[in-house]
């Protein structure tokens, strides 16, 4: 990955609410590169989500129906929350 295709994904992490920027800024920043390529494309779809639902999930109120934002939100979340 490039450093402007990194910058543009660390872009499109920024969301409306400044909870879900820490953890996604970060996410991109840290934790990113270790996924592999078909998670990747995942966290880009999961970036498609509305802000409202991702912060459902994040918190933990709900969980994603499809499988792989659930498996990708509680690795998130384990990054940050052990």
């Amino acid at each position: 990955m490039t450093d402007i295709d990194k910058n543009k994904l660390r872009w499109r992490s920024r969301r409306g609410l400044l909870e879900l920027d820490l953890l996604l800024v970060n996410f991109v920043d840290d934790g990113f590169d270790e996924l592999s390529p078909v998670e990747q494309g995942h966290y880009r779809r999961l970036l498609e989500e509305e802000d409202p639902d991702l912060w459902s999930w994040f918190s933990r109120n709900a969980t994603a129906e499809d499988p792989h934002f659930a498996a990708l939100v509680e690795h998130i979340l384990q990054r940050v929350q052990p």
